[in-house]
């Protein structure tokens, strides 16, 4: 196992390897003492877990805790380890436990009971691009608040559009002027799951749905709204797994970014 201070050292990211190739480029470096940093570009061995400190370099996401199944103390350490790598740390699916387990990382941490996230350090200040976040429900909410939490630490700009599902149509067709300011949506509905199918027909954007686990019986725990968002006729909906907040979070600042770039 690699002892603690020399794979913070050797930590790796974006700015660092920017830096080491500015230096080589400039003449400042040889290509050994370039190939001796680059061979730890890392990921930490703790014996529980391999911590990936690379993937931030490699996908423009860095590592996120998925809480579940994972003790305090295994929580706590992974989150003390990224968050010396630097940047913010997510942690997913945490509880009130959890949360103030995490405060003893940094005491700039934020906990969302609703989302279920915490954030270690400070996300970043300013936001580009615009992902419009669009719920059914607001039985729904917990789940687009974890679409939000993570898109916006990624850097993405989030607006949130609650509450406005195929019963009340009307309620979605008074938005209409704002939606169409979107780069991309994440559209969330339990029940039918028929919301994404109906705002893929009225924009040309691209939408992220998410199918929940809200509904009554024969909705299986979200298994009619997965079935209903896949067997869309509208063109352009990519579709995420059940209750999948933080996955289409990513996604969708993603595609906010490539916009950007474009």
């Amino acid at each position: 196992m690699m002892p603690r201070k020399e794979a913070v050292r050797n930590a790796m990211d974006r700015k660092k390897l920017r830096r080491l190739l500015r230096d080589f480029q400039r003449g400042h470096s040889t290509i050994d003492v370039l190939l001796a940093q680059l061979q730890f570009l890392p990921y930490e061995n703790t014996g529980f877990a391999s911590i990936d400190h690379h993937r931030d370099i490699r996908q423009h996401i860095p590592e996120v805790i998925f809480c579940p199944g994972k003790t305090i103390e295994q929580i706590v350490e992974i989150a003390s380890r990224l968050h010396q790598h630097g940047g913010p740390v997510l942690a997913t699916r945490a509880n009130p436990t959890i949360a103030r387990a995490l405060l003893t990382v940094n005491a700039n941490t934020r906990y969302d009971e609703q989302s279920r996230t915490v954030v270690i350090g400070r996300p970043p200040t300013r936001k580009t691009g615009r992902i419009i976040i669009v719920t059914a429900g607001t039985s729904d909410i917990p789940i687009a608040e974890e679409a939000k939490v993570t898109a916006e630490v990624l850097g993405s700009a989030v607006t949130t559009i609650y509450d406005v599902g195929v019963a009340g149509i009307h309620r979605l067709l008074d938005r209409l002027p704002e939606l169409v300011k979107a780069r991309v949506f994440v559209v969330v509905a339990g029940m039918d799951g028929v919301l994404p199918s109906v705002i893929g027909g009225l924009v040309s954007q691209p939408i992220v749905a998410i199918p929940t686990s809200r509904g009554y019986g024969t909705g299986k725990d979200g298994i009619a709204a997965l079935h209903t968002m896949l067997n869309s006729c509208s063109p352009g909906i990519g579709v995420m797994n059940i209750d999948n907040g933080f996955g289409a979070g990513c996604l969708a600042h993603k595609i906010n970014q490539l916009g950007k770039k474009r």
